[in-house]
Parts: C-alpha cells; structure tokens; sequence
C-alpha cells in the first residue's frame, strides 16, 4: 500500500510539472509494414521513398531514437529531446530484411520490428534464423501476439472469461518462442490491426510489457497512457515523402482527459460522442479541427462554454470496422500544428464483452 502511495504521488508530481509547462516535446513514430512491394498497395512503402524519407531525417538533424528508448524516457518521467522520432515494422514480412534493412544500415538508424509468432518461416515471412541474424545488428524484437487476431472480439459462443484466457494464451506463446528462439523476452507489445479495448490493454499491462503501441496516429508525449502509443501510418496513399514531412513536423495535441476511453463503439447505428479536455500547451484552440474517415464530417463543441473541454461527434454514423476522430490545431506563437487521434472500432464480436 505505501509503494501505490509514492507511484501516485510521483505521477501526480510529474502531472503537475508537465502541466506547467507551455510546450511539450513530442516523439513522431512511424509504422511501416511491406518494403518494395507494389502488389500489397495499402501496406507498401516504396523504397526509393522510404530511402528519401530517411536522407530528410538525417539532413535535418533529427534524433532517431528506438522505442525502447522513448519508453524508458518515458517510464522515467524524462523529457523527450526535441526532433525526436522512430522508425517500427509490423508483420516480419521478408521485404523487411531485403528493402528496408539496406537503408537502415546506410544510416545507422535503430528500429523497432513487431512479429507475429505464427508467421515466421511462412511464406513471405522472416525466418527464426533471419530474425536471429537481425538481433545480432541490433533490431529490436517486439511481440505482435501470435495469431495476428483480431484480439477485441470474442468467438462464437466464447464467454467474456474464455476470452480473456484465450488472448493472454495467445499473447504469452508468442512471448515464450521469442524466449525459445531468440533468447529474448520482448518488452514492447503491439495491436494486431491496432485494435485495442480497455479490457485488451489491462492483459498486455498485466503481462508485463513496458509500453504497447497501436495504429491511430498521433505525437508521443510525455503525458501518454503508455499502453495505447501511437503511430503514424506510412503505407498505401500515405507513403510519400512529404506526407512523412508533414507528419514528422506535427507536435503533440495533449488531451489530457477523454470519455470514453475504450475504442468500441456502443451503438453502430450512431455516430460515437467523444469529450476530451486538452492541455494549454501553446495551440490555438479556437481553431480546433475535426476530421472522421469516409463520407463524413465531424463538429468540435466547446463543453458549457468551457476553454479547455470539447465534445467531438461525426455528422453521420462511422463506416468501416475502424474510424477515427482526428484532432488537429494551429500554434498560437508559431506555425506548427498539433495532433491527436481517437481510434473507434465497429464490430459486434467486440460488443459482446
């Protein structure tokens, strides 16, 4: 009981230091999967474009850090150093090892890969042996479960226990072949599919891993929950060098409180009502940006006149198993913007919980 005093104090410490400050430093990850492989557009990176996405970090002095490294800052309360980003993989495709590999090592940059334990040696999929030779160089080895499920849904017929026994089975076999193979325990956890839920991120918590990171995109402060880290996407129409630019440019949008926080939506029939509270961190809030996926349009409603406290809500109801709000404000004193995402996902398997 004393330990759980001095943690809340410390955060409560923490909290109120950051809260005082006018400006948070911000770490942009970036999530990539296929490398030079144009037949799997919406997961493709070209790389010639993935080659200039890193020439422009390095010609512009920016920190590339690994997320091993931005955790542990974090964990620490330490401050993110300015022009800071990462570089992560999802899948251990082999593309990884022939498109991307060859750059990572031209620049020296760290980078994080997240494997699924049932791929590996499958076809178009890193082999133990590989995987083995990319720790050697320095690769870091993140855990992506073992079945690449959609991990919020239960299975028909499945009780809310049954599945919470299946997902932490899952998860933890994945953890014992890394053991077994690789002659590490990951310390980082991330979403299949970016999907996550309260429930999802209280197992991977309770399994030990240091942070977990997802796909809604957004800037890394020294405020974020560390189970639910995002990550801006770079595949399909997003993979550009200038929207990697655009994207590497953006600060932190620090929301500080939101409702509800698990992801699911309640009712698919209506669009879901977010309400966040956001730091005053130096952005223009009264120029506040609402964007929603799909033929849709969202509202930003300051709360009973309140300057801090905003509802978010779409026109119409959201499309697709995954949506997201996203948030976006201009600086009051300089010509940066800010950023924040809420991910939603639609799925009846998920409501059942």
């Amino acid at each position: 009981m004393k330990t759980f005093w001095l943690k809340l104090v410390f955060t409560l410490l923490l909290l109120v230091s950051v809260l005082s400050t006018s400006c948070w430093a911000g770490a942009n990850v970036f999530l990539y999967h296929r490398f030079g492989e144009p037949k799997y557009p919406s997961t493709n990176i070209g790389t010639d474009v993935f080659a200039a996405q890193l020439a422009y970090l390095q010609e512009n002095n920016y920190r590339v850090l690994s997320l091993r490294d931005i955790v542990s800052r974090l964990r620490r309360g330490e401050a993110l150093p300015e022009k800071c980003a990462a570089l992560s993989v999802d899948d251990s495709f082999t593309s990884f090892l022939t498109g991307a590999m060859p750059l990572l090592r031209k620049y020296q940059y760290p980078v994080t890969l997240f494997v699924n334990g049932d791929a590996v040696g499958a076809s178009g999929y890193l082999s133990w042996s590989q995987l083995r030779q990319l720790v050697l160089e320095g690769v870091e080895i993140g855990n992506h479960s073992m079945s690449h499920d959609h991990l919020v849904d239960l299975r028909p017929g499945e009780t809310r226990a049954a599945w919470g026994q299946r997902v932490r089975n899952d998860i933890e076999a994945a953890q014992e072949l890394f053991e077994r193979h690789l002659k590490m325990t990951p310390a980082l956890f991330a979403y299949p599919y970016g999907e996550y839920s309260q429930e999802l991120i209280e197992i991977v918590d309770d399994l030990g891993f240091e942070a977990a990171f997802a796909q809604q995109s957004g800037v890394i402060h020294e405020t974020h929950q560390l189970m639910n880290l995002p990550r801006f996407p770079m595949g399909g129409p997003y993979a550009t060098a200038k929207g990697f630019i655009d994207k590497l440019q953006m600060e932190p949008l620090v929301v500080i409180e939101e409702s509800p926080l698990d992801p699911v939506v309640r009712d698919p029939q209506l669009p879901p009502r977010l309400r966040i509270r956001i730091a005053a961190d130096g952005a223009d809030l009264r120029r506040l940006n609402c964007f929603v996926q799909g033929d849709n349009s969202c509202t930003v409603t300051a709360v009973d006149g309140s300057d801090d406290t905003f509802e978010v809500v779409a026109e119409k109801p959201l499309t697709g198993r995954r949506n997201k709000y996203t948030l976006t404000a201009p600086g009051l004193t300089d010509q940066g913007w800010r950023w924040y995402s809420h991910l939603w996902i639609q799925s009846d398997a998920a409501l059942e919980r």
